[in-house]
């Protein structure tokens, strides 16, 4: 399992289906109106253990004692919605179906880049100042970005909140900006440029 070191008591590894349920507990924000929280957190469960961890990328920074601090969630360019490719799979497992045309990827889409691009969706513990430190944020990152840029690639950060976006600049997100996707509810963007590495 890789390993990497950061500020005392505290680490950050790659995450594993045991993770899942604990990750998904980062996304948790009070409810708004148009959005299910019960239903938009199962389905989080479903497309991080069917997808993400497949398909992406997710890291975690945790505290010695194994709680989590933040995660980092990547998917990769190029690949199907995951509400598209796994509508069958939601409409089984949920109690209520998703909608035809769903708001957040919808919103995100029109946002994002045409470009290929990877998505980097970053949460943490609620007011906890630590987990927003620039350098645990810059390490939770880091090896994301290396991915990124060996592929030459773009990449889009998501945070919940605008203060999320601080400890992204020096890491070259650059012109942050919100999209709603609920009444009193939205997310904020901003992308990347990919760095070129130096030839060895």
């Amino acid at each position: 399992m890789t390993i990497l070191q950061m500020p005392p008591r505290t680490a950050v590894r790659r995450a594993g289906l045991v993770d899942v349920p604990a990750v998904v507990r980062l996304f948790a924000v009070p409810g708004h109106a148009g959005v299910d929280r019960d239903q938009a957190q199962r389905a989080m469960r479903l497309m991080l253990a069917h997808y993400a961890l497949e398909e992406g990328q997710v890291w975690v920074a945790e505290r010695a004692d194994g709680t989590l601090l933040a995660a980092a969630v990547w998917l990769p360019p190029g690949a199907e919605s995951p509400h598209t490719r796994f509508s069958g799979l939601f409409a089984r497992e949920l109690a209520a179906p998703l909608p035809q045309e769903p708001v957040l990827p919808t919103a995100l889409k029109r946002a994002k880049p045409d470009a290929p691009h990877w998505t980097v969706v970053t949460v943490c513990t609620p007011d906890d100042s630590e987990a927003w430190d620039r350098r645990v944020v810059s390490d939770l990152l880091s090896p994301g970005l290396l991915t990124v840029d060996e592929e030459a690639a773009d990449a889009v950060a998501v945070t919940l909140s605008p203060r999320h976006m601080d400890p992204l600049r020096p890491l070259g997100f650059r012109t942050p900006h919100q999209v709603p996707f609920a009444e009193g509810a939205g997310v904020w963007l901003a992308t990347r440029r990919p760095v070129p590495r130096l030839a060895a």
